[in-house]
């Protein structure tokens, strides 16, 4: 991808998108495609102190500056309390993407191309820079903003005492006593050592959502390096907590180059959406040091791995991918986590018990189980591993377990109470409950039944008995009757004791989509019409239909205001997925419907460039024109674009 000038003639247009590099530990690198820090959680290395979490930042920025005798070009961008005060990005020329970030400025008779990544598997982050200079002498002075706080923090001058030693090609900064030393090295030219700080640095995003917006940054000094006139330079500067490193940038390049391409070339993916997305997934799937095994962030910046996240996410970032042994071992990772057949909601970190407050995570390990044997056929692993699990997931929501998690008489699945948010539209602000969906929830009973399928399956399969059949047929018999909104032409959203909500919600297409289903094809296509009609935007669905009273089409504000919205009519990117393969299901897989499933997803190829590039946004305002809000990285929504491209686009599906 590539992007010039039009793209940040002014202030204001340069910091909608947004650059992202991870390094499979948690930790990543961003800022805005011009340079300038506008959230806390931007910075080039915000490193994770225990896989995948614990994320600290540690390196905020490294401003460019090019003196010559005649004249000093100030590359750095950047935005403090009193407005903008720097405007390097006037002499930015492109921005490309090769799949790396690359910022290229021309300035003079000089060009800088500055580009940057992450070690796969260290907390370490490379500045590659490629310096040609013009027809007089120069120096390029390299400035580190330093800081060590915790990634959801802001911190000012006087709340952390920095200290530093000069070791070779550069210095080591230490600060708080549970973080480790930062190393600052360059390859070329000279370190000079002084104390200094950057005041007020502004973070416009955190402003509007209504938290603290200002933090000043540590300066140890800067880096120079001398240029001959019409010199040619390569220079390798790097941020790193490892205690042995190389300052070969182009091996180290050249080595996460040939990474990146193996993943895409072992994926067999074909189509630029699809090879992009191959990347993007690779950012989602990190190492876990709690539990020994790989695990799912669910998005960037600031998510942690999530139970439910992980599930849904797990067959379009490993299956499709085909990175079996991942898949294998996230599996394996959650299965050893299940408790009185509750999968983690998410982990706890610090020695603390997992959280297990959610009900369809566990329903959910059911489909990713399944998609693992669909595409791999490791019935070994199947067997002794993934059967007694689910197994014993059947017996406990059978008999009923915590979180009032039960089948009741009619053969349906509830969940929850008024003060418990455990399915995925799970917004909660203090004690409100924003989406209250306890009770019998469709998608909910939909999976129960496409888990229970599952499970008959498998005991056919590995020779064993399967008790449930009568509650299968019930299930069957019940499940229409109960959910089917004959007057709306679609399915009701939640049962409860207050009667059935009506709300024309998403939550229905999960039930079209799923392996095993209920739903009849003709009620089937009369529910995605209304869907069609009335969620779908675009990059995804909405989660309230526009008509009703509760309604809110713009995602944004403070806490209140923005998790008010988060389910309430916000556009989520994941949904595309069960929506395009409901699609398909429920006209029988005609080649028109395959037209159409491909005309829904063509529009991300144009999201790719925007918000976060190379991503998948987590979630869009309902209101035209859809603009991107919260992480510029989800995990799910990559995986189920990525998903339902290769399966229901390109027709690649595997059978068990």
């Amino acid at each position: 991808m590539r992007f010039g000038k039009g793209e940040w003639r002014s202030f204001e247009r340069g910091i909608e998108k947004e650059w992202l590099v991870t390094n499979g530990l948690g930790g990543y690198a961003s800022s805005t495609l011009i340079g300038v820090n506008t959230r806390k959680y931007h910075g080039l290395l915000v490193a994770s102190l225990t896989p995948p979490v614990r994320r600290y930042l540690f390196l905020a920025k490294l401003d460019e500056r090019l003196e010559t005798p005649r004249r000093i070009y100030n590359l750095a961008t950047n935005h403090t309390g009193g407005g903008v005060t720097e405007f390097g990005f006037i002499h930015l020329q492109q921005v490309l993407f090769n799949p790396f970030p690359t910022f290229i400025y021309s300035f003079g008779d000089i060009t800088l191309q500055k580009q940057v990544f992450m070690i796969y598997g260290e907390n370490s982050t490379v500045i590659l820079y490629r310096l040609i200079n013009g027809a007089e002498p120069a120096i390029l002075r390299l400035v580190p903003l330093v800081n060590c706080r915790n990634f959801h923090w802001t911190v000012r001058r006087g709340q952390i005492d920095f200290r530093k030693e000069e070791i070779p090609y550069g210095v080591a900064v230490k600060s708080i006593p549970q973080c480790p030393v930062l190393r600052l090295v360059c390859s070329e030219g000279q370190f000079n050592s002084r104390d200094d700080w950057f005041y007020d640095m502004f973070y416009l995003v955190e402003q509007k959502r209504g938290l603290d917006a200002r933090e000043d940054h540590f300066i140890p000094g800067d880096f120079t390096i001398s240029l001959k006139p019409g010199e040619i330079r390569d220079i390798t500067f790097l941020a790193t907590l490892e205690d042995i490193f190389t300052l070969d940038g182009r091996a180290l390049q050249g080595a996460e180059m040939k990474r990146l391409q193996e993943l895409v070339k072992r994926s067999g993916c074909r189509g630029i959406l699809a090879r992009h997305l191959v990347r993007a997934a690779d950012s989602f799937i990190v190492h876990r040091q709690s539990t020994g095994g790989k695990s799912i962030i669910a998005g960037y910046h600031w998510f942690n791995d999530w139970g439910r996240d992980a599930m849904i996410a797990l067959p379009g970032l490993t299956l499709v991918t085909r990175r079996y042994d991942d898949a294998r071992d996230i599996l394996l990772t959650y299965s050893r986590y299940c408790k009185d057949g509750l999968l983690p909601n998410v982990f706890a970190d610090n020695g603390r018990e997992a959280l297990y407050n959610t009900v369809d995570a566990s329903l959910w390990f059911f489909w990713a189980a399944w998609k693992y044997l669909q595409y791999t056929r490791d019935h070994t692993f199947g067997r002794k591993v993934l059967y007694p699990v689910l197994r014993d997931i059947a017996h406990h929501y059978i008999k009923g377990t915590h979180f009032n998690i039960g089948v009741d008489a009619d053969g349906l699945l509830a969940a929850g109470s008024p003060d418990l948010q455990l399915t995925w539209m799970d917004a909660k602000v203090d004690q409100w409950v924003v989406t209250p969906r306890h009770g019998k929830a469709v998608e909910i009973n939909a999976l129960w039944y496409n888990a229970l399928c599952i499970l008959r399956k498998l005991a056919a399969l590995y020779g064993d008995t399967f008790p449930y059949q009568e509650l299968v047929e019930k299930h069957e018999r019940n499940f229409v009757r109960e959910f089917w909104y004959e007057d709306g032409g679609y399915f009701y959203d939640v049962i409860g004791e207050d009667g059935k909500d009506a709300s024309l919600r998403p939550n229905q297409v999960i039930a079209l989509s799923l392996p095993f289903t209920a739903v009849d094809a003709e009620r089937g296509r009369r529910a995605m019409t209304r869907v069609w009609q009335e969620l779908y935007a675009t990059y995804g669905l909405r989660t309230l239909s526009p008509g009703d009273p509760r309604y809110r089409g713009v995602y944004g504000g403070d806490r209140w205001q923005r998790d008010g919205a988060y389910h309430q009519g916000t556009v989520w990117s994941w949904l595309i997925g069960p929506f395009v393969t409901a699609w398909r299901r429920v006209h029988h897989y005609s080649p028109a419907s395959r037209l159409q499933a491909a005309r829904f997803l063509a529009p991300f190829r144009d999201q790719l460039r925007d918000h976060g590039v190379g991503y998948i946004s987590e979630i869009f305002d309902g209101n035209e024109p859809v603009i991107p809000r919260g992480c510029i990285a989800q995990a799910w929504g990559v995986a189920e674009v990525l998903r339902a491209y290769v399966e229901d686009v390109l027709e690649i599906r595997p059978q068990i």
